[in-house]
């Protein structure tokens, strides 16, 4: 069994808040789907060591998978820093440190942490790793209410239509036409379901997804993107052309994608990620990229950093744009993409 380590025994003692958060408010609302993410999702057991990393934007949250973490184990630890500044930043070093000598952490953050070196090392040092970046308690409540093994067999289904392609074609009335050069590039299933040491998911989770070697086309987004938000009717396009962004019509996501350039240069233009959703307990779009892209039926295409899913590039960013009404081939055979009955 992992345990926190004894060397980030000081400098934890500031961050971790276990007496604090056994005696917090019991909020009840938020205490069902904290059980399905430490135990449907999770699979945490009462010989284990658990890490809740949080910040102060997103302490309730934190504060319920604390609580029934600390049910089930008393090896648990309850870990709260300020926010980060930007999507994939990194933890403080004790945070980080927690994360790494744990069994199992859950991360309800206001700034991702799925894209960082901090959670890297915790999946390599065998902890098995839930992160839910931007969760507010409406998603939290919505994402995971759920039958997260339903969701792990829609995944498996598409990714036996997909698994094998050289090319993917993804098509939309808005205008989509975007055809993606898988090479050797795999790929994944965020199903939720992370029972075995060194897995990650994202929670709420449902997607099937890879880092393509290239793609050319257009892509039209009509769904949410940040810093939008659900876009109610906006549309916003894209031109790709050999693995690379090479137009953006709006000048947010633009202004973004250029102060990424002005550290990394051309790959904060890097075609990221290409991502279909499966969770078909999302019935509606809520402005949540983080619910969002797991809707079913859906498909994101995202912009800059991949090495997190099997790319190559780093980027300070990750943009997720997602698309309502997409029509998805496979080597030129239409895929049967998981809907709301």
């Amino acid at each position: 069994m992992v345990r926190v380590s004894p060397a980030y025994a000081g400098s934890l003692s500031r961050v971790i808040q276990p007496e604090y958060a056994i005696s917090c408010m019991d909020n009840s609302s938020l205490r069902a789907p904290a059980e399905t993410a430490v135990k449907q999702c999770l699979n945490l057991q009462s010989d284990e060591s658990c890490a809740v990393i949080t910040d102060d934007q997103r302490k309730a949250i934190g504060e319920a998978l604390y609580r029934v973490a600390a049910e089930i184990t008393d090896d648990s630890v309850f870990v709260r820093y300020p926010p980060g500044e930007q999507h994939g930043s990194e933890p403080p070093a004790p945070v980080a440190g927690a994360m790494e000598t744990a069994d199992v952490v859950l991360a309800p953050t206001t700034k991702s942490l799925s894209h960082t070196e901090a959670r890297t090392d915790a999946n390599e040092a065998g902890a098995r790793v839930a992160t839910l970046p931007g969760i507010s308690e409406g998603v939290f409540l919505m994402g995971l209410d759920a039958d997260y093994h339903l969701i792990e067999q829609h995944c498996e289904d598409v990714l036996a239509q997909v698994d094998d392609a050289e090319e993917i074609r993804v098509t939309s009335p808005q205008g989509t036409d975007i055809t993606f050069g898988i090479g050797s590039r795999e790929w994944h299933m965020d199903t939720g379901i992370v029972h075995e040491a060194g897995e990650m998911s994202n929670l709420p989770a449902g997607e099937v997804f890879l880092a393509p070697e290239t793609a050319d086309g257009t892509f039209v987004v009509d769904g949410t993107m940040r810093p939008h938000g659900k876009l109610d009717g906006k549309q916003l396009t894209f031109e790709v052309e050999d693995g690379y962004v090479t137009d953006i019509d709006d000048p947010d996501i633009r202004a973004q994608v250029e102060d990424a350039a002005d550290e990394v240069g051309r790959d904060a233009y890097n075609l990221a990620e290409l991502g279909i959703g499966t969770n078909v307990a999302v019935t509606e779009l809520v402005g949540s990229v983080l619910l969002d892209e797991k809707a079913g039926g859906t498909v994101h295409i995202a912009i800059g950093d991949d090495h997190a899913m099997g790319g190559d590039v780093h980027a300070p960013i990750h943009l997720d744009g997602i698309l309502t009404e997409p029509t998805v081939y496979a080597d030129g055979e239409e895929v049967e993409l998981p809907r709301v009955e």
